[in-house]
């Protein structure tokens, strides 16, 4: 179940019909712990073939309103303005990991012993990040 004001604000950003394939990715995601597109496809509850299916996963992932700053900066702002009362202390971390050729660095609030996701990027180059990199993406939070 999706709390109540992911789906109020998740509503307003996406068509009813988007809003259905979100919720049902969301639900398929949480119950086979795999985000592949392949495995996706093969579970998500769709009556077209799987082929289908997963151009449907693809092309919703595409769309250009599913963006940080449209989808997530706004429910992060809810739920720090909700949770957090003025002069609490937050801290932020830092962390660059490497799949592979993936290399990824996150920026993530530290909340009760566990890390939130606030921004994630794709660095263009294998191995550590620099300064640059680091300011830009930090910059974004």
């Amino acid at each position: 179940m999706i709390p109540t004001f992911y789906q109020t604000h998740l509503k307003k950003q996406l068509t009813k019909a988007q809003f259905l394939v979100m919720t049902i990715l969301l639900s398929v995601m949480q119950s086979e712990k795999q985000v592949r597109l392949g495995r996706l496809a093969r579970v998500f509850p769709y009556p077209i073939t799987t082929e289908s299916r997963r151009r449907k996963i693809q092309s919703f992932l595409d769309l250009p309103n599913l963006t940080i700053s449209l989808i997530w900066f706004p429910l992060i702002t809810y739920w720090l303005t909700t949770y957090c009362p003025i002069g609490t202390h937050l801290s932020i971390a830092i962390d660059r990991s490497q799949w592979g050729r993936i290399n990824l660095f996150m920026v993530s609030l530290i909340w009760q012993k566990r890390a939130i996701p606030l921004y994630w990027s794709l660095l263009p180059k294998l191995g550590n990040s620099n300064l640059e990199e680091q300011t830009t993406n930090l910059q974004q939070v």
